[in-house]
């Protein structure tokens, strides 16, 4: 949460130098030549768990999804998405408390964290092996991705957005908390101080919102539908910017109060990262948005928001977050490539 008085900032006790240690050696970050484009994506994302993903609305196969329909059209080639390291215990430990990660060796304990009652009844090893691998993967992508957004202007995690957990408490199908991570990650390797995060998906952020309730390096723009899950009013009191929509919203409305947002942002916070998490659980017929924002909106959406990173000169981080029906993936592919074609991002390759 930003705020005017500079709220405290952590700094010189032995946990900040503990977490500053884990940072500085991890493998999470390295070098990726410039022949690759700054979009991450392992196949590794991808959940398929003897039918048991189907228990769940989330499409846990779109980000492959989106990948393929990238490359199969031609936007994209396949040797040149970055494949990112897993967060190890000792990665996830920089934002998390081992109370948390402990926990997720509890079946029953993820399996509510997943909505998925029917996990309880798998040994955890599998539970491990079939789910959270592929989160602690697509954190690694969000946290490298801060790394590559420095470097070329934007990346993209084709995953992450993990937006309803903190470092002590996971839930809404989120295990990890990618976005706290990333940003903890980019204060310490890239030594940046103020950090705007911009969620636009269907629901509110509660996670991250808890994480830097009194950090003052972080300005947290929040759109979402008031209407729905996680009514979590603690953590409303720590959005700098609150944009609360009701069910129903549609595509025109939506955008307009987008527009409004931005303006605001903009003469509020000059942030030297922005974090997008954008969610398309706001798309019309979603089960559990309950917006109704058109295809063509989440495109014109998208587009807004690389706009306002780029006309101000400002990195930004994409993570795809919360989408609950088969037809997200077509959704951002079509983004992402209404993106290229705006000149926004450049997904063909570069020197180097």
């Amino acid at each position: 949460m930003s705020s005017s008085s500079a709220a405290a900032v952590p700094g010189g006790t032995p946990a900040d130098a503990l977490r500053r240690n884990r940072i500085l050696s991890s493998k999470l970050y390295f070098d990726v030549p410039g022949s690759k484009a700054p979009v991450v994506y392992s196949t590794a994302y991808d959940i398929a768990f003897l039918g048991i993903e189907k228990m769940h609305p989330f499409d846990s196969s779109k980000w492959g999804r989106i990948c393929r329909f990238l490359t199969k059209e031609g936007h994209l080639e396949k040797n040149r998405v970055v494949e990112p390291l897993e967060a190890s215990q000792e990665d996830l430990l920089v934002v998390h408390t081992e109370a948390y990660l402990n926990s997720l060796r509890s079946s029953f304990r993820v399996a509510a964290i997943v909505e998925v009652p029917p996990l309880t009844l798998i040994p955890n090893w599998l539970v491990q092996q079939r789910l959270l691998y592929p989160f602690r993967k697509q954190v690694g992508g969000s946290i490298l991705s801060a790394k590559l957004a420095l470097e070329r202007g934007w990346a993209i995690n084709v995953g992450g957005g993990f937006h309803h957990c903190s470092a002590e408490e996971g839930g809404g199908f989120c295990a990890y908390a990618d976005i706290s991570l990333c940003i903890q990650f980019a204060f310490v390797r890239l030594n940046i101080s103020r950090v705007m995060i911009i969620d636009l998906g269907a629901h509110q952020g509660n996670g991250y919102e808890k994480d830097f309730a009194n950090d003052g390096r972080v300005y947290i723009l929040d759109m979402y539908n008031a209407g729905i899950y996680p009514f979590d009013y603690a953590a409303k009191r720590y959005i700098d910017q609150k944009i609360e929509l009701v069910s129903g919203t549609e595509t025109d409305d939506y955008l307009d109060q987008l527009d409004k947002a931005l303006k605001v942002a903009q003469t509020r916070f000059q942030p030297q990262l922005i974090i997008y998490n954008a969610g398309t659980d706001i798309l019309d017929g979603d089960p559990l948005g309950n917006l109704k924002i058109s295809p063509e909106g989440v495109v014109i959406r998208d587009e807004k928001v690389f706009k306002f990173a780029k006309d101000q000169n400002i990195p930004l981080v994409m993570m795809t977050s919360g989408g609950y029906m088969k037809s997200s993936a077509r959704v951002i592919a079509d983004s992402i490539t209404n993106l290229s074609q705006k000149d926004l991002i450049q997904l063909g390759s570069q020197p180097g």
